[in-house]
């Protein structure tokens, strides 16, 4: 399997949201590519794939993703990443506007490696994305990814 160390997924439905973190990252260079999803469905096809279509070939170094999507919710998302032998220690990181305690419970019980809660000012998501980022593609060490064992 290989992971592009320079890509970063992003999966939200607002259009909005989407234009910051594209703002807020653009000079980050350490990202060379950001793709985009708006729903969960499209997360799922992307890294996992399905019976009619094969994942995306390279893994981003990591997910940040919306909880509230349509289709799939980030739940459940997050749910078939850790499940699928492929992606299941692939780092991911909840962005939302919820500081419910359920939600925040689902998500590190699934294995998330953070949960933000989104500022609403937008000078402040700038900063927060360009942090997410930053500290995501140049601190962390994420473990080696690694195909999974093949069944016989």
């Amino acid at each position: 399997m290989i992971i592009d160390s320079r890509k970063m997924l992003l999966v939200d439905d607002d259009p909005n949201d989407i234009e910051l973190v594209q703002l807020a990252i653009a000079d980050l260079t350490v990202i060379r590519t950001l793709d985009v999803l708006t729903d969960g469905a499209q997360a799922i096809q992307y890294l996992i794939g399905s019976a009619e279509q094969s994942p995306v070939a390279a893994l981003p170094r990591f997910v940040l993703m919306d909880l509230q999507l349509p289709k799939c919710t980030g739940i459940e998302v997050l749910r078939a990443i850790r499940q699928n032998g492929r992606t299941q220690h692939l780092p991911v990181i909840i962005m939302s506007s919820s500081s419910e305690d359920s939600d925040l419970e689902a998500c590190y019980n699934l294995g998330v490696n953070s949960y933000a809660v989104k500022p609403l000012d937008f000078q402040r998501f700038q900063e927060f994305a360009k942090c997410i980022g930053g500290y995501w593609m140049t601190i962390n060490h994420p473990p080696l990814i690694s195909n999974p064992p093949r069944e016989l």
